[in-house]
């Protein structure tokens, strides 16, 4: 069977499907792979022979989806990062109602935030009314192991794709960050329990936060949305917090499954 799509073929259709299958699990093996992948890897990670992921690989890097690096290992390419930000701009505006009913309950920083590779980067935000505040910049990367949104994310990825995205060594920011890799596994079987993820000052001395993970969850999440919160003003409150952001991550994977909010 052509793994490209001929339009006059009487099995277009069912020839098309499968080539939108096999280059999204060209896309998801090399998204696994920061450091690329060679022909011969990539045929085995998707488990289909070199001949055909050739031709997939031809056929993406037309798009400029995937590309070669100097070493020949073949990586995600620059399109998806546009296409990426696209979406970012795009997400942001379909949740900022979710957002912004969230920020007037907490009457705190809010902020979303996705999964970029290896790290959790933030998409949007709404600043607390406050002088004293926790804000971070848009656009902005940071550590999963240690941050609230970062670990509700971990929480509902498959345990081998989360271990994955983890570094060899867990890198220390404060006295509270969690080093150990048993844990961290042991505090995202909590979150996956709560529906809910903790900072409490992990990442930031004086810093806490919550954070709970957004879409549908028979699939990758989405998103993540937490509030960030100065620790004097976090403690006390942890359960206002918790039962606003659970309610504002129900709303926001309703709309993204197309349902009102």
């Amino acid at each position: 069977m052509q793994d490209t799509i001929s339009a006059g073929a009487a099995d277009a259709p069912r020839g098309g499907v499968q080539s939108i299958a096999r280059a999204g699990a060209v896309l998801r093996a090399l998204e696994a792979a920061p450091g690329g992948l060679a022909l011969g890897e990539l045929s085995a990670a998707v488990g289909l022979p070199k001949s055909t992921v050739h031709r997939l690989v031809a056929a993406l890097t037309a798009e400029e989806l995937i590309g070669a690096a100097p070493d020949g290992r073949i990586r995600l390419g620059g399109g998806l990062a546009r296409l990426g930000a696209a979406s970012r701009e795009s997400l942001g505006a379909e949740l900022m109602p979710v957002l912004r009913q969230l920020h007037s309950e907490v009457d705190e920083t809010v902020d979303l935030a996705v999964l970029d590779g290896t790290v959790v980067r933030f998409v949007e935000q709404i600043a607390a009314p406050h002088r004293l505040r926790a804000v971070s910049a848009v656009g902005a990367a940071f550590p999963l192991h240690c941050t609230a949104n970062g670990k509700a994310l971990l929480a509902v990825l498959p345990a081998e794709h989360a271990l994955s995205l983890l570094p060899a060594r867990l890198e220390r920011f404060t006295a509270n960050t969690i080093v150990a890799r048993k844990a961290l596994l042991a505090e995202l079987d909590q979150v996956r329990r709560d529906g809910v993820a903790y900072d409490r000052e992990e990442h930031t001395e004086g810093i806490c936060a919550i954070g709970a993970a957004v879409g549908d969850p028979a699939d990758s999440p989405v998103a993540a949305i937490s509030v960030p919160v100065p620790t004097p003003r976090f403690r006390g409150n942890e359960g206002h917090y918790a039962a606003s952001l659970r309610s504002a991550a129900i709303a926001a994977s309703r709309r993204l499954m197309g349902h009102s909010a």
